[in-house]
């Protein structure tokens, strides 16, 4: 998704935090997907749907259980969501039933909650190509603000629009995410941008003290090999996983109001299908790979270490990896893995001050319902007790104490990772959810 603008120098730095950022290094990250469903006939009763995955998964129900299970694993940071198309039904009309008991039940446990204010999903009847959905969105943000600076005294945590690359490519050009656009994906990502910016000046208008997170993909994408005139093109790919992120510094597209003060902490977003290998759309399928994705064993890709590294550099921001996990029981060794690179990253002075296991519970898949084995903790019964699974715990714990030895005596400690089990696991992974996405399964 190439843009023609020039990027414009401006100030890439600034001073060090006194103190860590968040209240924990570890953290645990609720699912909270509000998006509709395209209406295609494949996807069955699902067609159309509203997704609302906080509901789907009962943590709504059972914020305080939720929150005190974190607090219980040394986790006393979250990733959390409010649900715009719940609280505004009517324009600049509030309904904040949905928010407050999560936000009491955050401050009951003292849980520092990082709040989405857009994950994927709007009220009906907004069009989010028009210029009030800015406005709107800006106004919203400002009324949460008030709201979650009232019931828990602050500061404000949030991440105005969750991860607006891949919203830009799966509703702006794929067309399967809402709102389910074909060739605007440059149009999407610069509304996306004006509609983050507005939100983080309101934010600031309420609690000039609050940190914005900003969450987005990173991504590898290797040239074929066996096609190297498609390199430039490959690079060119990757490179516009800075975009949103240059947008909102100013660096990219000046006009859309970005300023370097407005990126304040990135958080990186990596999975399994993160990294693959580039193929010119317009290829005929005998030339096709059937399979372009780049697992941790392939010998193009490429470490996460250094995905961290070239990100830290080139803006200067504390960074945490704000979602990662795997499904099944390659949760431990997918674990594992990222930790060991996360502690690589640290000991080469990237300034990582979290780590993010998301979903930290079980969650029904957008497109089918199938249960999503990818959490600390299962579904919720009627009383809101959670499976915890025993094997990610014990991974969990072990990792925790890597990473305090290493702050201690600043030896990165690297060990053996099961690289079978990782690349199994992210063919898996990566070929149902695409099914998720696209079929209906019975």
């Amino acid at each position: 998704m190439a843009m023609s603008q020039t990027l414009v120098e401006t100030d890439n730095s600034l001073a060090p935090a006194d103190g860590p950022i968040f209240q924990s290094f570890w953290m645990g990250g609720f699912e909270c997907s509000t998006h509709r469903l395209p209406r295609r006939k494949a996807l069955g009763r699902f067609a159309g749907l509203r997704l609302d995955l906080t509901a789907a998964t009962r943590h709504d129900e059972f914020a305080f259980q939720d929150y005190a299970r974190l607090q219980d694993v040394g986790m006393r940071t979250a990733r959390d969501g409010v649900r715009w198309h719940l609280i505004e039904k009517a324009p600049f009309r509030y309904d904040f039933s949905s928010l407050v008991p999560m936000l009491q039940a955050a401050h009951r446990t003292q849980t520092q909650v990082i709040w989405d204010l857009l994950h994927y999903g709007w009220p009906d009847g907004l069009n989010i190509w028009g210029a009030a959905f800015v406005d709107r969105f800006a106004r919203f943000a400002r009324a949460v603000a008030g709201v979650i600076l009232e019931e828990t005294g602050g500061p404000v945590y949030v991440t105005p629009v969750n991860e607006i690359s891949f919203v830009s490519w799966g509703g702006g050009d794929a067309g399967f995410l809402n709102p389910f656009g074909k060739g605007r994906g440059p149009e999407l990502k610069a509304q996306l941008v004006r509609a983050a910016i507005a939100a983080i000046q309101a934010v600031r208008e309420v609690d000039p003290g609050a940190r914005i997170c900003h969450a987005e993909p990173i991504i590898y994408i290797a040239a074929d090999p066996d096609h190297p005139e498609e390199a430039p093109a490959a690079e060119a790919y990757r490179q516009a996983q800075f975009q949103a992120w240059d947008m909102i510094g100013g660096r990219l597209c000046p006009e859309l109001g970005g300023r370097s003060e407005y990126l304040d902490v990135l958080g990186v977003n990596y999975y399994s299908n993160n990294q693959w290998i580039h193929q010119d759309p317009n290829l005929p399928p005998s030339r096709r790979r059937k399979n372009n994705l780049l697992p941790p064993s392939h010998p193009l890709h490429r470490p996460v270490r250094e995905m961290l590294q070239e990100v830290y550099e080139r803006y200067r921001r504390p960074l945490f990896i704000a979602e990662t996990g795997i499904e099944g029981d390659a949760r431990p060794s997918w674990l594992r893995y990222i930790g060991q690179e996360a502690r690589a990253a640290a000991a080469a002075g990237v300034q990582l001050e979290g780590l993010c296991l998301y979903p930290i519970i079980d969650y029904p898949g957008w497109g089918d319902d199938r249960h999503c084995y990818s959490g600390l903790w299962g579904y919720a019964d009627d009383e809101g007790r959670r499976e915890i699974y025993e094997p990610l715990a014990q991974e969990l714990a072990h990792q925790q104490q890597l990473w305090e030895a290493q702050r201690r005596d600043h030896v990165a400690v690297q060990e053996a990772v099961n690289i079978d089990k990782l690349d199994e696991a992210a063919r898996e992974v990566d070929v149902a959810a695409t099914r998720s996405r696209t079929t209906r399964r019975e």
